[in-house]
This record gives structure tokens, sequence and C-alpha cells, in this order.
């Protein structure tokens, strides 16, 4: 697993748009630029406390779909997505990292690592190299990111 590193124009998506966001009170967790077939899609991903609702993403695609079209960032078109980060979130940033420290996270190994493909624990920090975490019993284990190919808050739905 590497950490996401923004291209130019997710980059200047996202500078653009954080603005609005934090002026919204909502927490701008990813930008995402990508084809699909034929078509482009632009996807903005926030979140906040109370969960994001349908309003509230109506809420930010108003003025980010005015900055954009007065801005016009993206010479070629594309659809406007914006939603929720969800609750199964992918941690793709360092940042990412810093703002669920604590929670409850899912590692899924590359590879088998003492037997395991999967676990889940409490994520205790994380850098460019490697990810800390601290099972149920309390024993902490770094892992390197280069065996890992995703990490995702986990959700007890039980």
């Amino acid at each position: 697993m590497k950490l996401k590193k923004f291209g130019g124009t997710e980059q200047k998506i996202y500078d653009l748009v954080k603005p609005i966001t934090d002026e919204l009170g909502y927490y701008l967790w990813d930008v995402c630029y990508v084809k699909e077939g034929a078509a482009w899609y632009l996807r903005i991903f926030i979140d906040c406390d109370e969960g994001i609702t349908i309003g509230d993403c109506e809420k930010v695609t108003e003025p980010v779909n005015k900055l954009l079209d007065e801005k016009d960032p993206i010479p070629q078109s594309y659809t406007l997505e914006i939603g929720s980060a969800g609750l199964e979130r992918e941690l793709l940033k360092e940042e990412h990292f810093e703002v669920c420290e604590g929670d409850k996270v899912r590692i899924r190994f590359i590879r088998s690592i003492d037997g395991e493909k999967e676990i889940a624990a409490y994520l205790k920090g994380a850098d460019k190299n490697e990810i800390t975490v601290c099972g149920e019993e309390g024993n902490e284990k770094k892992y390197p990111l280069s065996d890992i190919a995703f990490v995702k808050l986990w959700f007890d739905f039980e």
C-alpha cells in the first residue's frame, strides 16, 4: 500500500473546494478524478461528526458546482459527484491515519502474515513506512505499508 498522492487535477480541485467545505462545516475526505469507460468523473467525498446526509451533499454541491463553472479547472466534460466517505472508508492519506487514531480498522495484507490475511485492530499511528495497531489484548504490532493491500475503518454492525 502506498499513501495517496494527489494528481495535478485532484490537488487543484482539493485546493479550490476545501475552503467551501470548511466554511460549511464539513471535512474534505478525498477528491478523485477518474475515467470510467468514455466518461470522466470528479468525485468529492465529505464527512462530519454527525454523518453525511443527502441534504449535506446537496448543500455542498451548489457552491462547488458554481465555483467549478466559474474557474473551469478541468478542460474536458465530466460528471460531478459529491458523497459521503462512508462508514468503512479506506484510509489513503497521512491525515486520514491521524484523524482516525484510536479507531478500529480492518487491515488486509497482500499475503498472509502470521497465518492471517486480514485483521481488525485499533489504529495507534502510521507514517510513510508502517502502521502501528493494538489488538483487543493490548498488544501493539507494527506492519510495513508495503505488506498491506488496504486499511479501512471497521464498523461492527452487530
